[in-house]
């Protein structure tokens, strides 16, 4: 490991990059003018708590802000060395890091897959929800089955949640990350809830995971337009597609 990369990954360093972090996702929240969508949300999900919250990877750094205060909550953090200043980050915002992640193509036990989803249930049974990326690791804004598996084996709902800001810097990179700028305007979409039933078949669960991924699509692009934005990370539309809708 090179001599930068051992002072980034020093305890110290993270320390102070994961408050800065949290410092400044904190001034974005209190200097943009957010509106939330539907305005009663809270009084419709909060009698489901604790609920499992769905994002997009990369669409994520604002989304801690749309909980209530009240509400305990833990998110899903990877075990990279770059997790661990995010979960510091998360510490200062009042989120309980759970470590841990899935896999594609690689050992799901040595990424803690395994672990991860033992201490998720644990949290949703101790009614703290959960905040977790839908994403395949690597694969921008395709729903895997980790999160529907979350919700059929702790029987609580998944809330599409997608938070934005009018002024934003837009990264290229593989997730198409957004993060926000101060003195904006922002929105808050929570999409329906979905639930996973117990005794759900194989083909249901993929039906309810394109329903999970086709409603964070919405939630995404319906918080844009609340700001007067597209979205940036948005599914390009195929050929096919295109040329049907000329018909």
């Amino acid at each position: 490991m090179g001599l930068a990369k051992r002072i980034t990954r020093s305890r110290a360093v993270q320390e102070t990059m994961g408050l800065l972090v949290a410092s400044y996702l904190k001034l974005v929240h209190r200097t943009n003018r957010f509106v939330m969508e539907p305005a009663d949300a809270y009084d419709r999900i909060g009698p489901q708590m604790p609920v499992i919250a769905a994002m997009w990877h990369g669409q994520h750094f604002m989304i801690h802000f749309a909980k209530r205060p009240e509400d305990r909550a833990a998110s899903l953090v990877s075990r990279s060395g770059d997790g661990e200043f995010n979960a510091i980050a998360l510490r200062h915002l009042g989120i309980r890091a759970i470590r841990g992640s899935g896999a594609r193509g690689r050992d799901i036990r040595k990424k803690g897959g395994v672990q991860a989803m033992r201490a998720m249930l644990r949290a949703l049974d101790d009614g703290e929800m959960v905040v977790m990326t839908a994403d395949i690791p690597k694969i921008s804004r395709v729903c895997g089955q980790g999160i529907v598996t979350l919700a059929q084996l702790s029987g609580r709902p998944i809330i599409p949640v997608a938070v934005v800001t009018s002024r934003r810097i837009d990264f290229d990179s593989w997730d198409k990350a957004s993060i926000g700028l101060p003195f904006g305007r922002g929105a808050m979409v929570l999409g329906e809830p979905i639930h996973v039933p117990r005794d759900a078949d194989a083909d249901a669960l993929e039906t309810l995971r394109a329903t999970v991924e086709r409603e964070l699509d919405a939630a995404h692009e319906r918080a844009y337009a609340l700001v007067g934005c597209k979205d940036p990370g948005a599914k390009k539309a195929t050929p096919a597609l295109m040329e049907g809708s000329h018909a």
